[in-house]
C-alpha cells in the first residue's frame, strides 16, 4: 500500500509540474508582411507605374490571381501571446499599369 501511495504522489507531482510549466512556453515574436514606411508611402502617387511602386514599397507578399490590378501590402507584429502590436494594410489599385487609387489604412482583423 505504501508503494502505490508513493507512486500516486509522484504522478500527481509530475502532472502538477507539467501543467504549471505548460504556461511558461516561450512564444517568439512574429513579424509578417511588408514593412511600409510612411515616408515611402508618401512618395507613391496616382499615375506612377508598377515598377515605380515596387521600387518604393517592394513586391507585395501575395500575388492574388483574382485581383491582378490590386496590390495589398499587409504587415503586422505579434509580441509573444499578445495581439498584434503594430499592423497596417495598404492597397494600391492599378489600371493599365498605372496607379489609380491608394488606400492607406485599411482595417485588419482585430484578432491578429
Amino acid at each position: 500500500m505504501h508503494r502505490s501511495l508513493r507512486k500516486s504522489l509522484f504522478l500527481a507531482v509530475a502532472l502538477g509540474i507539467l501543467i504549471s510549466s505548460s504556461g511558461c512556453v516561450y512564444r517568439a515574436n512574429i513579424s509578417q508582411g511588408n514593412i511600409v514606411e510612411e515616408e515611402d508611402l508618401d512618395q507613391v502617387e496616382v499615375g506612377m507605374t508598377r515598377n515605380q511602386v515596387r521600387f518604393l514599397l517592394g513586391t507585395p507578399m501575395v500575388d492574388d490571381p483574382f485581383h491582378r490590378d490590386r496590390w495589398d501590402y499587409v504587415y503586422y507584429v505579434k509580441i509573444g501571446r499578445k495581439d498584434a502590436t503594430a499592423k497596417r494594410w495598404v492597397t494600391i489599385e492599378f489600371e493599365a499599369d498605372t496607379v489609380t487609387e491608394i488606400q492607406r489604412n485599411r482595417n485588419l482583423a482585430d484578432n491578429l
